[in-house]
């Protein structure tokens, strides 16, 4: 009898230690979420924080604000986000470069992206577009201006908006391919480096779609090609590289959410919830307006979806030998 007495008081007593703990868990979220952007305002991860925030909002009880944490091509905000307080309370803004090329350009032992970040949900898919300013260059179209290239190794000036950015990998890539050698001028973010090529500063520039596309609809600047391997409906008349003779050149941006992985399991499992439901038909709607293709993929096969691009993006990044600026 005083056997079961005992148990009993251990099971009680094992019972109210575990109770804050999931009171703790039953009550996320208990104050306002942020999501860190890695990169300045006015980029296309800074477009895709804000979609979201202003989505996840209207599913959960408590606001979404954005914090802007930009440096080290992103890696400053990956590193914030990541060793944050684990209890579902901060989420970043993650892409391609920031999961898969920036452990590659800025190792760093006490923090790996791919292992203290995991996805809560993906949002978009978009090509970086080859784009020129008329009134400084006026190439026919990609072939035309990689032609140039050739004929003049280092005297085309080709920015990007960053080193190590996917702007920057989809330069490398066509200089890897084509043989071409171009003047890289990075830039930090989006906004400054379309900027300089309204300015007539550049040649050339690759930049995602969702940034470029007004201005390439406005006529400000011309589309010569786009990293994806397939046309796109936003740019239905614009050719891919491939097509333009680059043979097997691919490249695709995307853009995703995050949080810690050491945030409890019911707390990941609600942040996805509120994730997939914010991801409406309004949403994607939303998306398709910024240029953008809607990325979704059930919260079930995420990860491993994330572990195979990171390794591709590695992969990538290690065999270009891009080194941090």
């Amino acid at each position: 009898m005083a056997r079961i007495v005992r148990r009993r008081a251990a099971m009680l007593t094992a019972g109210l230690l575990a109770a804050p703990s999931l009171r703790a868990q039953s009550a996320f979220p208990s104050k306002p979420l942020r999501i860190i952007v890695p990169y300045p305002p006015g980029g296309v991860t800074d477009i895709m924080g804000r979609l979201a925030a202003e989505a996840m909002s209207r599913h959960i009880s408590f606001p979404v604000v954005v914090e802007n944490r930009a440096g080290a091509g992103g890696n400053v905000g990956a590193k914030a986000a990541a060793q944050a307080e684990p209890d579902g309370h901060t989420l970043f803004l993650g892409t391609m470069a920031t999961q898969g090329v920036n452990p590659v350009l800025y190792p760093d032992p006490s923090f790996d992206p791919r292992r203290d970040l995991v996805g809560v949900g993906m949002m978009a898919d978009m090509p970086n577009v080859l784009i020129c300013n008329p009134r400084r260059w006026n190439p026919t179209n990609a072939q035309e201006a990689i032609a140039r290239a050739k004929a003049e190794p280092g005297k085309i000036v080709f920015g990007s908006v960053g080193n190590g950015s996917s702007s920057h990998l989809s330069q490398v890539m066509l200089a890897r391919i084509t043989g071409i050698e171009v003047v890289h001028v990075p830039y930090r973010g989006s906004s400054p480096a379309v900027a300089a090529m309204l300015a007539g500063d550049l040649d050339l520039l690759f930049d995602a779609s969702a940034t470029s596309n007004p201005h390439i609809y406005g006529g400000s600047v011309r589309a010569l090609a786009i990293t994806m391997n397939r046309r796109v409906a936003t740019l239905p008349d614009v050719p891919t590289l491939d097509e333009a003779g680059v043979r097997g050149y691919h490249l695709s941006v995307w853009n995703g959410v995050f949080t810690q992985s050491r945030v409890p399991a019911p707390v990941l499992a609600r942040l996805q919830q509120v994730f997939n439901a914010a991801m409406d038909a309004a949403m994607l709607d939303r998306l398709k307006a910024t240029f953008t293709e809607p990325l979704v993929i059930p919260s079930a096969e995420l990860q491993d979806w994330l572990i195979r691009d990171a390794e591709r993006w590695s992969t990538i990044a290690r065999e270009s030998g891009i080194r941090p600026d």
